[in-house]
């Protein structure tokens, strides 16, 4: 089959190595240049894009990304540990006090700390040397080619110098992907798209441990914290590096001068847990701010109608999330691997591969938008009582299930749940199956209900917080 990939993203590279190594031929298509950088600093200095402000941000292979990487793309995943990624198990994850028995397929826990930039140029390197594949950078699309029809038939793409036919398209293009007005332009209806707020502003600076001093804690440590007033997490990443991000209500104008390098430091000293890692750490760049978003999740078959046959949706064209979870590339893997199996079982029927794909993404990837959305909306409601005291609608009460925040919570106390959080955090299993798995329910609730030894998370007060962010360097 010949398959013209739109977007060098990692989706738009899933898809295009994954299907020349299943024996497609592929044209990948990116209006910029996403060559791979010389090595692992070089690209980390040429990492900022306007049109993909992610790469800078935080990013860890979740669980389920190493996994996937392992069974389909083992030399991309033995060359980024060799690029200095850094793999964490379990361990690393767990609350303090928490003794964890080791069991069986604990490996499949481990997550990586690595650098977007630097996952990204073992991506690119990969793709560079495939066979199969050629790379057009500098290369707008300007629009669809095809037969007309109900649906019409995707032949191809417009180019500003000529077109490119194929057999399939793939839009990876991302969450400002043009599809609905490309689905007009050839007489097709739109996708049908639905959304939910993120509603936080992140901002982000990288930083290198100082020469001569010691972690104080394993190189792969992630601290993620929801506190009272925002949300922050610190990543410790390849090479020596680290990351921290601070993830304010966008309408919390208070943190507006975060945009300051000596603003945001301030800050981030402000919470207790941070302040050993910061003596290790000294800034390298600037601060960098990623808004807008949204959780957003896109049909191309609306009431078993297929918008158009020779076209597929993978990465953030199809679903984002926020990228606090860092459920974007393994969710952008999981489609490109249900693109290449579904190719493989469909062959040259497309409107059975529209109708699988569709399903495939209703299987195993909606239900990680819907999560989001939901745990989404009871952060933002809690952080709205504290900051601007709007009184929080109660979430409904679910017997059958326990829910996110249940799980978080109970994990100081108890290993199971500990085991739990993660399946959902790092993807394992759908949300849903452990949410309402009913040992994970009877195990949950008894530790929130028996436990004593729980430990309230030292936070900043709101005058540390408000004499940081007045503070200038």
């Amino acid at each position: 089959m010949q398959v013209v990939v739109i977007g060098g993203s990692a989706a738009g590279q899933f898809a295009a190595l994954l299907l020349a190594r299943a024996g497609h031929t592929v044209v990948l298509l990116d209006r910029e240049d996403v060559s791979p950088a010389i090595d692992v600093e070089a690209a980390a200095k040429a990492a900022f894009r306007p049109t993909a402000p992610h790469v800078v941000q935080p990013h860890a292979l979740l669980p389920r990304c190493r996994l996937l990487l392992r069974q389909h793309l083992p030399d991309v995943y033995d060359a980024l540990l060799a690029a200095g990624a850094v793999e964490a198990p379990l361990a690393v994850a767990t609350p303090p006090g928490v003794h964890l028995d080791a069991r069986t397929g604990d490996d499949d826990y481990t997550a990586v700390a690595t650098r977007r930039s630097t996952f990204d140029l073992v991506l690119r390197r990969a793709v560079a040397d495939q066979a199969g594949i050629v790379c057009r950078f500098g290369t707008r699309v300007r629009g669809l080619l095809a037969d007309a029809g109900a649906p019409p038939r995707v032949r191809g793409v417009r180019i500003d110098a000529g077109a490119f036919d194929a057999d399939l398209v793939v839009d990876a293009t991302g969450r400002r992907t043009r599809i609905d007005s490309w689905l007009s332009e050839i007489g097709a209806a739109p996708t049908q798209l639905v959304s939910a707020e993120c509603g936080l502003c992140y901002r982000s600076r990288h930083y290198r441990v100082r020469p001569g001093h010691d972690l104080p804690g394993h190189p792969a440590t992630r601290l993620l914290l929801a506190l009272d007033e925002f949300t922050t997490g610190l990543w410790n990443c390849d090479n020596g590096t680290a990351l921290i991000a601070l993830a304010p209500l966008v309408e919390d104008h208070r943190f507006r001068g975060v945009d300051d390098g000596d603003v945001f430091d301030a800050v981030v000293a402000t919470v207790p847990a941070y302040r050993p890692w910061l003596d290790c750490l000294e800034p390298v760049s600037d601060v960098f701010v990623m808004a807008g978003l949204h959780n957003t999740w896109r049909r191309l078959v609306v009431d078993g109608e297929v918008r158009a046959t020779g076209l597929a949706l993978v990465g953030d064209s199809r679903c984002t999330t926020n990228p606090t979870f860092g459920r974007g590339l393994p969710l952008a893997l999981i489609e490109a691997v249900d693109l290449v199996s579904s190719i493989q079982t469909c062959g040259d029927d497309l409107m059975a591969l529209a109708h699988r794909l569709e399903q495939a993404a209703n299987d195993n990837v909606e239900p990680f938008y819907r999560d989001q959305a939901r745990n989404d909306s009871m952060r933002l409601a809690a952080l709205r009582q504290a900051i601007f005291g709007i009184e929080a609608q109660p979430a409904a009460e679910r017997p059958d299930a326990v829910s996110f925040a249940e799980l978080r919570a109970a994990m100081p106390a108890n290993a199971d749940a500990v085991r739990a959080f993660w399946r959902v955090m790092g993807m394992l299993e759908l949300p849903d199956t452990v949410y309402e798995d009913p040992q994970v329910i009877d195990n949950t609730r008894n530790a929130l209900r028996t436990a004593t030894n729980f430990v309230a998370m030292p936070q900043p007060t709101r005058a540390e917080i408000e004499a940081a962010l007045l503070s200038r360097g």
